[in-house]
């Protein structure tokens, strides 16, 4: 750092939904002098890079996937449909930064390079990708759970000569499949997406499967003016109830499967099958991803309506998923298994028919020969952790990240991490993420970041950081609600076993609600678990 480094109070990395909340409530609420960092053109964190085809919110959204905490944010903005697309995510986010002017901070196309702890400063100082550097007391890592991709290692991958893209990311230039031959590997929540949509265009689409997955019937349809109306008028019920409820608005259900009888159970699964969404998770009965048998009849039938819908018993046969239901993430689709009844759609099951090798133009597998022209890896992300140890901050004493998360991916709260002072994470591994409405968790993260700045600030204090006490109490509070459920027992990016040599770890907090309870009553406990550092005068280092 020299004397001509920008000095701040607080520095932001990343400008999707976290990031942005924090930079308005710290710069706007708490007056304080911000900067952003984000290496994207623009502002919407994942929303602006995914861009593929078919992409929208993998949950019946509308208008719960956004900010609570502004009325007249709520009632002008007007979402169209109940499943929102990525493009009318990107379009409220941009609406967001200009409202509130945000973009004046935030310093886009810049990839913060380096971040460093300085002990005696009490302050970070981060290098830029534009050669730049800037300090602050305090940093924001609003870095996104799913925004590292994973882009797998196939021999031969790198010698294909036609066009490829991964689908978190997209081109922003519309991609044209027309007359084209298109090899999809991965079929989760992106490939789930975007596979019914390139068939649309494409000549023809072979599927690579490596996991076959669950997928319910997202029933999207649009919003009429009486819903929205309804909700604007209910709002401030519905965020107390969203708060309550895991995020989302929906009463979860009390009935129990044992009082009632097998045609009884049958009936409610088909009823909430035609209603769509995740309801046949949460509005059927108690414990369906804690009750082994429970969760056995309703993958079942499950599996039942994909034969039904799959014309060809081969490939429905092949599209056959073996896990708990619900144990990965749960993926809502548009028509996805009706597509593998167009004749322009293959599937090649990788577990029976791996893939041996890429050429300039095709994919050999161990029993044929597929010639493509374009290749889209839906291929996912180095989930929760992976953003963080991009950024691979370094703490007291230099020590990297990427050193202190060897081996676990130890922290408390999912927000800090001891040996790493004055440093906040938003969705770190730990905290609720994806298994929350992620725009109000990172709307309610950020706010009690913003409150323990402020504690830190209003004390003249000089540094917090947990303990590592701390965040093995912490370990064993997350654990201790996954084992209590089927997660831990199916391998999925939950547990980071999509990545080869990550950890093997449950990276998220089950219990939403639950959590932001936690956080307040850390806060009011003087921030147990914490230990702070008076102001140290300049120049001197313990």
């Amino acid at each position: 750092m020299t004397e001509n480094t920008p000095q701040y109070d607080a520095i932001i990395v990343g400008s999707g939904f976290g990031g942005l909340y924090a930079l308005h409530h710290l710069r706007d609420k708490m007056q304080l002098n911000v900067r952003a960092f984000d290496g994207a053109g623009g502002v919407g964190g994942t929303w602006w890079y995914n861009r593929y085809p078919g992409a929208r919110v993998d949950a019946p959204s509308s208008p719960f996937y956004a900010y609570t905490f502004s009325q007249e944010l709520v009632d002008e903005w007007e979402w169209t449909e109940t499943q929102t697309s990525q493009a009318s995510v990107l379009a409220y986010l941009e609406h967001f930064a200009e409202r509130f002017d945000l973009n004046k901070d935030i310093q886009f196309e810049t990839w913060v390079t380096d971040a460093r702890y300085d002990e005696a400063a009490q302050r970070w100082t981060i290098e830029t990708s534009t050669g730049e550097s800037a300090s602050a007391q305090f940093l924001v890592c609003a870095v996104g759970a799913l925004f590292v991709a994973n882009r797998p290692e196939y021999p031969g991958i790198d010698d294909f000569a036609g066009e490829c893209y991964h689908t978190g990311r997209w081109p922003h230039e519309k991609v044209s499949f027309e007359g084209k031959r298109v090899g999809v590997i991965g079929t989760g929540s992106s490939g789930i997406q975007a596979i019914p949509e390139i068939a649309k265009e494409a000549e023809h689409v072979t599927v690579f499967q490596r996991t076959p997955q669950y997928s319910l019937p997202a029933r999207n349809r649009p919003l009429t003016e009486e819903e929205l109306t309804r909700y604007r008028e209910d709002w401030d019920d519905l965020r107390m109830s969203m708060c309550k409820r895991g995020g989302w608005p929906f009463k979860t259900t009390r009935r129990r499967a044992a009082d009632h009888t097998p045609e009884e159970r049958r009936a409610l699964y088909e009823q909430l099958w035609e209603k769509g969404g995740i309801h046949l998770i949460i509005d059927s009965f108690v414990g369906v991803v804690v009750d082994k048998d429970l969760n056995d009849e309703v993958s079942e039938f499950v599996r039942g309506k994909m034969r039904e819908i799959v014309r060809d018993p081969d490939t429905a046969d092949k599209l056959m998923p073996d896990y708990y239901i619900g144990t990965k993430r749960m993926i809502l689709d548009n028509g996805y298994f009706e597509t593998y009844n167009r004749d322009n759609v293959s599937l090649v099951d990788l577990r029976a028919d791996p893939i041996v090798e890429f050429t300039p133009t095709s994919v050999r597998t161990q029993h044929g020969e597929h010639a493509i022209d374009i290749l889209v890896l839906a291929t996912g992300f180095d989930a929760v952790s992976g953003s963080m140890l991009n950024l691979n901050p370094k703490g007291r004493a230099g020590l990297s990240l990427k050193q202190k998360w060897d081996n676990r991916f130890d922290n408390y709260l999912g927000s800090t991490i001891a040996g790493f002072p004055n440093l906040f994470m938003i969705h770190g591994p730990g905290a609720p993420g994806v298994f929350f409405t992620m725009p109000l968790g990172g709307e309610r993260t950020a706010a009690w970041i913003a409150d323990c700045i402020g504690h830190v600030r209003d004390k003249a204090l000089g540094a917090v950081e947990a303990t590592e006490e701390a965040e093995a109490d912490w370990d064993r509070e997350i654990n201790s609600i996954a084992d209590r459920t089927l997660y831990p027992e199916t391998n999925s990016w939950y547990m980071g076993a999509n990545i080869p040599g990550k950890p093997r770890q449950f990276l998220g907090h089950l219990r939403g609600s639950q959590y932001f309870d936690r956080l307040i009553e850390v806060a009011e406990a003087d921030y147990e678990g914490f230990v702070f550092e008076p102001i140290r005068e300049e120049g001197t280092s313990g």
